[in-house]
């Protein structure tokens, strides 16, 4: 069956020309830290946003305050008003917003999540909208101000067909966001991959924090000494690329360093050296794809992982 019909888009209208951005009136459902960053980047970008509804109303309230012309409701206030709404909601109540809100032809809808298909919003694309997805590559913090300056550069995922396509990449630039069509069925792939540049950073961190409180110091101090080093191999990244950018004891081959490093984290908890082995097979692979590394020297480090990690 062809995709566009799985996902209800065929009961759209034969044609709908949406508005200049600057003629939109814009609505959220949601008023988390997304809604926040988003709606005040547009609003100052000169998109108007309108109405926010919440299943918090302190929320809705707070969030439309900060936005000359908006008001509060509830979700179908903000269908009724609204061209274009960004369902900014958690995801496990996208499907369920999408079944409840009496949408209309004339409009479109937008979910912002990274990982939940597009097809979640059918039940709008069977009442004659638009749907299409549009997720910011982007961490928001509490801070609305921290949050808003992190958008411009960042990439938006964006999922829809024309015309609702052609919107959501102009509404990105106006962000000074950088546009990436996402194909159908790569959604969830994305999202992880967005992953191993965020939440798994922390989880890697963690690991060097507990090192440095083995000898006493405190999570601050190993964060003011891991933190410039992390700045500097994200600089390294981005001139260099992933596998030729990448430094360390593996990816020169210093087999004897690896050893150590391996004692000395199976003395303070073996699944920690378990985790840095399974990260040095990987490095082992980078380097190798760099050039950095021989068959020899690539061999000899694989020996030292491979061998047991007592003294």
């Amino acid at each position: 069956m062809d995709e566009s019909k799985k996902s209800g888009e065929s009961a759209r209208p034969a044609a709908w020309s949406p508005p200049e951005p600057s003629a939109l009136r814009v609505g959220f459902i949601g008023a988390g830290r997304l809604a926040r960053a988003l709606s005040l980047a547009l609003q100052a970008a000169g998109v108007p946003v309108v109405r926010v509804a919440s299943r918090s109303a302190a929320s809705a309230r707070a969030l439309a305050e900060s936005l000359p012309d908006c008001r509060p409701g509830d979700p179908a206030d903000v269908a009724r008003d609204c061209d274009l709404v960004f369902l900014t909601s958690p995801d496990a109540l996208i499907a369920g917003i999408a079944r409840a809100v009496p949408w209309r032809p004339g409009q479109a809808v937008a979910h912002c999540s990274g990982a939940t298909p597009v097809a979640a919003l059918r039940p709008a694309a069977e009442a004659g909208a638009l749907i299409g997805g549009f997720h910011p590559m982007q961490a928001f913090g509490a801070d609305p101000g921290a949050a808003l300056a992190s958008l411009p550069g960042c990439t938006v995922a964006i999922e829809a067909e024309p015309p609702l396509d052609a919107l959501l990449h102009a509404l990105a630039r106006r962000l000074g966001c950088v546009g990436l069509n996402l194909p159908p069925g790569a959604r969830v792939r994305y999202h992880a991959s967005g992953g191993y540049a965020s939440q798994h950073v922390h989880a890697l961190l963690a690991e060097a924090v507990r090192l440095w409180q083995s000898w006493g110091a405190t999570e601050r101090q190993a964060l003011d000494a891991l933190l410039p080093l992390l700045r500097g191999t994200v600089e390294s990244l981005a001139r260099s690329g992933v596998a030729a950018g990448m430094p360390g004891p593996v990816s020169r081959g210093d087999a004897g360093t690896v050893r150590l490093h391996r004692q000395a984290l199976q003395a303070v908890d073996p699944e920690m050296r378990d985790l840095y082995d399974r990260l040095c097979r990987r490095g082992v692979a980078l380097a190798r794809q760099a050039g950095r590394l021989d068959a020899a020297a690539a061999e000899g480090v694989e020996r030292v992982l491979d061998a047991p990690p007592g003294p």
